[in-house]
């Protein structure tokens, strides 16, 4: 499988780096392009799919004409529907998805012929559509759902699209891995690893939580251990030196509100760490792996949350911060037997911009240093 890139661009969404990745999928003309399958339940040009559909066409069994176009009707779609069109338009039925990317999934047991599902939905109405999403797993079908946009984040749009409780649903549902990446470059190296895992005997289905919301984004070349790191669940933005007092772990589009926190306390504690988190999903469940390996007499056994978190005293503070429930990640406290606070989003449905429902939800840097100065027992000053 040829490498996807890292989409170009200072300032991206993870939303719009998703929708140019699928754009450079559909370019190729290679086996990989071709058997990729999108689906959508009604939000296909607010996923970004709009550019992969007018390269690849929308299914139908029978050619079809542009409807926008005859009735002259202005769109950015080309809604020219033929039976080798690799997008499928289901209206506003999010379990229809997930029983259409099951199906799709398990093209190669039934059909002989293997297909690569990629369905978009709001992240919310995930919820919608989870009985036939924890069958389509239960069944070991082989697809990559992309929860976009997600999180209070979207408050712009109004309060009934935000999501809160999908990080835990990611974690939880078997034979589903969830990443919730911040920046483009994690996200290009997350779907290069989900195309071929979900393809291996021993994968599964992949779950993608993006946001709209545009960051600047981290000028670094991927090197093979940070590209091991995001696959792994996590890695040091800021290195921690030994014996740190301190550290922030985030995950995805909160990221600058803890980075500024982190610039903050770096006069008064400049050994602390920042950590990014790219899958609380993996850490967690390497983490469980690794303790009942150790149960079963593997001594050495260590997950990657682990070695992480190593360099930490023992009697560290960390503050953990997720545009989702903060249980996400609270249990990291219970890894290594570091003091936790950990902030996160436990009611939904205000409305207004980012910085007051940052503020409201107390997921700002204001309220990262307050964690700081709860875990540390110390008054840091912002």
């Amino acid at each position: 499988m040829g490498e996807i890139p890292t989409p170009a661009g200072l300032q991206s969404s993870t939303q719009v780096a998703f929708g140019k990745i699928m754009t450079a999928i559909g370019n190729r003309k290679d086996a990989l392009a071709d058997r990729v399958v999108t689906a959508s339940p009604d939000v296909a040009s607010s996923t970004n799919l709009s550019a992969w559909i007018n390269k690849r066409g929308v299914y139908h069994v029978q050619n079809k004409e542009d409807t926008f176009r005859q009735e002259k009707v202005p769109s950015t779609l080309k809604w020219i529907q033929t039976p080798q069109g690799q997008h499928i338009e289901l209206g506003i039925a999010e379990n229809n998805l997930f029983t259409l990317l099951s199906s799709l999934g398990l093209s190669e047991q039934h059909f002989g012929a293997r297909l690569l599902p990629i369905g978009t939905l709001y992240d919310p109405f995930i919820c919608r559509g989870l009985d036939a999403l924890n069958y389509g797993c239960y069944q070991d079908s082989r697809f990559i759902v992309v929860g976009t946009p997600s999180g209070v984040t979207l408050a712009p749009e109004g309060g009934a699209h935000q999501s809160f409780n999908t990080q835990l649903i990611g974690m939880a549902q078997d034979n589903l891995l969830s990443f919730e990446p911040a920046y483009s470059d994690e996200l290009a190296c997350i779907m290069q690893w989900s195309l071929d895992y979900m393809q291996r005997e021993s994968g599964s289905s992949v779950y993608l939580r993006l946001s709209t919301r545009s960051l600047k984004q981290p000028q670094r070349a991927m090197t093979s251990q940070l590209q091991e790191d995001i696959l792994e669940g996590g890695y040091w933005l800021k290195e921690p030196k030994q014996g740190s007092q301190l550290a922030i772990l985030y995950m995805g589009v909160i990221g600058p509100e803890a980075e500024a926190a982190y610039e903050e306390l770096a006069d008064e504690l400049p050994d602390a760490g920042l950590l990014a988190i790219t899958s609380a999903d993996r850490l967690f469940s390497g983490w469980q792996a690794a303790k009942k390996a150790r149960q079963l007499g593997e001594g050495n056994a260590a997950s990657h949350i682990e070695k992480l978190l190593a360099p930490l005293a023992t009697n560290a503070g960390l503050v953990t911060i997720v545009d989702g429930y903060p249980a996400t990640l609270s249990w990291v406290g219970g890894v290594l037997g570091h003091r936790v606070e950990s902030l996160g989003v436990e009611k939904f449905g205000q409305s207004g911009d980012i910085p007051d429902i940052y503020d409201y939800y107390r997921i700002n840097t204001k309220a990262i240093l307050d964690a700081c100065a709860a875990v540390c027992m110390h008054p840091f000053h912002s």
